[in-house]
């Protein structure tokens, strides 16, 4: 069945390639559906969306925005109003997929529209910057990047390749069929290195018991990734073994995930149970790209690509009153489970990250900021012994039942 791509891009610049693009599209047997996000000159071809209504829907006329001629506020009206069609046009059902291309412009506003839509929707851009760290466009979203391999600027020997494979590509993509949902409920886990023991027991017995578990790599784009899918009500519960992202957060390490981490699960009140995961580290690449201030700090080279630096008491302390200034904010269950003989597989004792007084210095500032009613239970071992992942799964496991009972009471 003949299915509608969405094209978005600069028709001003890009309308050679894009009409390229199209009949490629309609040579696969699909429609195309053209949004114009150009503010420099007329359209090469004629859009389906027009760039005046694009500019419309980010607030500013275009006319407007080409008199002031700023290219910064140009881009970034483009990008909102491109991002409210995009949506728009998602929720009536009147595209399938979508596909954009250009350069860092054309590759942001694209893909500021494109993470409005919801993971699993066909998404892609063939991109000069598909390469190196691509965070800022991607996001928490599955936004395929195509590389252009050479600049998106007429059809050559190479970009004629590039734009027929990434057509097929998303043509493939619209074409195939979502895969048979299991319909169990959903819990998210949060897991590094460090606490991979910890997390893998735990799956196993939530898996037994008949949930779905879906394990989230505590690199900053895991935690915001996690974060996107809770609040697209994809997760029934969070097991937060592994907090951090939020060492990183508040010490410049490369795996942040960003202030808003835990207020997804908070905010829609789903159950949750908080550890202080790792947050005996923050991360840095190879050992020559840690900061001349940290140069004295207690650090680890966990690969030659990874390199850890130990928490202090005072970082910890702040870590602490981050987790429980967010567990104060949620609208469900949530609880604390503390492991007091070490936060990862480093921090424990004889191991080179074993501090117990820092550790104790974040666990004071949780009970010293956290409001009365979320519990805290405390455990004498570390955090990747077998009982502490039976405890924390026998805390959701009792918090969901709660909630299921308390559903069937309200029900009635």
């Amino acid at each position: 069945m003949s299915k509608v791509i969405g094209l978005i891009g600069a028709l001003d610049t890009k309308g050679v390639e894009f009409e390229f693009l199209s009949k490629e599209i309609d040579r696969h047997g699909h429609k195309f559906l053209i949004i114009d996000t150009g503010v420099i000159g007329d359209p090469y071809l004629k859009p389906s969306i027009s760039n005046e209504e694009v500019a419309s829907a980010g607030g500013t006329s275009l006319k407007d925005l080409t008199n002031r001629n700023d290219r910064g506020e140009a881009m970034a009206v483009m990008a909102a109003g491109a991002a409210k069609v995009v949506r728009e046009l998602y929720k009536r059902g009147a595209i399938q997929g979508i596909i954009g291309m250009g350069g860092t412009a054309g590759t942001s506003v694209s893909s500021n529209a494109m993470r409005t839509l919801p993971i699993g929707f066909p998404k892609m851009i063939i991109s000069t910057v598909a390469a190196g760290n691509t965070r800022g466009y991607l996001g928490a979203k599955d936004i395929v990047l195509y590389p252009a391999v050479v600049d998106v600027a007429g059809i050559n020997r190479i970009s004629r390749i590039v734009f027929t494979r990434a057509a097929a590509a998303i043509c493939g993509m619209v074409e195939s069929e979502d895969a048979a949902v299991i319909n169990k409920p959903v819990i998210a886990a949060t897991m590094f290195g460090n606490t991979t023991q910890c997390v893998e027991r735990a799956r196993t017995q939530l898996e037994q018991e008949q949930y779905e578990v879906l394990v989230f790599h505590c690199t900053g784009t895991g935690g915001q990734t996690m974060e996107s899918l809770v609040a697209d009500e994809y997760i029934d519960a969070v097991l937060d073994i592994t907090t951090t992202e939020w060492a990183d957060e508040i010490a410049g390490g490369v795996f942040a995930a960003g202030s808003d981490r835990g207020d997804a699960a908070a905010n829609r009140g789903i159950p949750q149970v908080i550890v202080p995961g790792c947050v005996d580290m923050v991360n840095f690449w190879a050992r020559s790209t840690v900061p001349p201030q940290y140069s004295h700090r207690n650090l680890y080279e966990w690969n030659p690509n990874i390199t850890l630096m130990r928490t202090t008491p005072e970082e910890n302390a702040r870590i602490g009153q981050i987790l429980a200034e967010k567990a104060n904010t949620s609208k469900g269950p949530v609880a604390f489970l503390l492991p007091l003989q070490g936060v990862s597989i480093l921090d424990s004792p004889g191991q080179p990250f074993w501090h117990p007084e820092a550790n104790q210095s974040c666990f004071n500032a949780i009970k010293a900021n956290l409001k009365a009613g979320i519990p805290i239970y405390e455990m004498d071992c570390n955090i990747n012994d077998a009982v502490f992942a039976e405890r924390a799964v026998e805390l959701l496991l009792q918090m969901l039942q709660d909630k299921s009972n308390m559903g069937r009471t309200d029900h009635a």
